[in-house]
């Protein structure tokens, strides 16, 4: 039975092994799987594709590391034979399938098993998607499970065929831990991007403000919660990887590991130091739109008091006497409307002194 259900797809498990395993997967295409096999130690290095047939009595040459790297993890008979051919139990065959987990670690005897997330980032849309990588590593081998070829391994096969020594030297823990970095160094540049479309935003923010920004703010900060969701569990499984309980990681990896996890501490600060910055664009925004609206409330206010003694001097020359001054003086109208000019002049003046009249006042 799956422990975790989607509205999208849904997986069954029966049987109490991997080789009776059935998975059904419901509302998906099944894309063709590849299987690409690379074998190496210190001396050679044999690189390959490997069938569905190959792969179901397939066995590695003596004396060397394995790697296993799959990509579509759909076709089902694929991922069935191999997990048959290691032994996967059949709850990791249904991990590997559900591709909306979060980061964590299963211990087996042999092998073991974790997950993690590989980001990509989109500065057009402030946007973030993400595909799972699923890892099992065993005493001899590694085995690596992609939704699509993405290119993230690259440098480490690079690596593998320049004949670097310590990889070609170090067993299958070295390598995941290689890989580990490989999907750290991709957060990061992730984080970097992230970065710079803040500072973008922040100059245009103290520029030229407009409600799109607020958009972009909103979109931000949903990235970092997406991020962050994925990197602190990664955390706690680095963590126990450290503590290596089991074995599976020799003395000589293990610095390499607190190394990895230091990473992912920088990187957890980093991501928070940008969400304070976002909130910190909200400030600012909050406050140019309430510094926008002061503005024109001034503006109309301004224009308020100028027509204010013109509407009292018209109001007392309008009252029903008899006998008022300048009443039936022949230039009594120009005199009032030179006092009604001279009365806004004179206001303008103080406005302008007092710089009320100015976008922007000193303090």
């Amino acid at each position: 039975m799956a422990r975790r259900k989607h509205s999208h797809r849904k997986h069954r498990l029966l049987g109490n092994n991997t080789a009776e395993a059935i998975v059904a997967v419901e509302g998906a295409t099944s894309p063709s799987a590849t299987i690409h096999k690379i074998c190496y130690n210190d001396q050679d290095i044999l690189s390959q594709q490997l069938t569905l047939k190959e792969i179901t009595d397939w066995q590695a040459p003596p004396a060397h590391v394995a790697w296993i790297n799959v990509h579509g993890v759909l076709d089902i008979a694929l991922l069935q034979a191999v997990a048959r051919r290691f032994k996967l139990h059949p709850l990791v065959l249904d991990d590997i399938l559900n591709t909306e987990q979060r980061p964590k670690l299963d211990i087996y005897p042999d092998y073991l098993f974790l997950e993690t997330r590989l980001f990509y980032y989109d500065s057009e849309s402030m946007s973030v998607s993400s595909e799972q990588i699923s890892m099992a590593l065993g005493r001899e081998w590694l085995l690596t499970f992609q939704e699509r070829p993405s290119g993230s391994f690259e440098p480490v096969r690079e690596r593998l065929r320049q004949g670097q020594l310590l990889i070609r030297q170090s067993g299958p823990d070295y390598l995941c831990y290689a890989l580990l970095d490989s999907l750290m160094e991709r957060y990061f540049q992730v984080l970097e991007a992230i970065n710079e479309d803040a500072e973008r935003l922040e100059n245009h923010l103290l520029n030229h403000p407009s409600p799109e920004d607020l958009q972009n703010i909103h979109r931000l900060k949903h990235v970092t919660i997406q991020l962050r969701r994925a990197v602190w569990p990664l955390r706690e499984v680095l963590n126990s990887l450290i503590r290596n309980e089991h074995g599976f990681f020799s003395a000589q990896t293990l610095p390499y590991l607190r190394d990895l996890y230091d990473h992912t501490v920088h990187f957890t600060e980093s991501l928070e130091a940008i969400r304070d910055t976002l909130s910190g664009l909200m400030d600012i925004y909050m406050t140019s739109l309430s510094q926008r609206v002061n503005l024109e409330v001034r503006a109309l206010t301004v224009v308020a008091m100028l027509f204010m003694p013109a509407t009292l001097i018209a109001g007392i020359f309008g009252m029903n006497f008899n006998e008022m001054p300048w009443l039936k003086d022949p230039q009594g109208f120009w005199w009032a409307i030179l006092m009604m000019l001279g009365i806004a002049v004179a206001m303008l003046l103080v406005f302008w002194r007092r710089q009320w009249l100015s976008s922007r006042r000193e303090a």
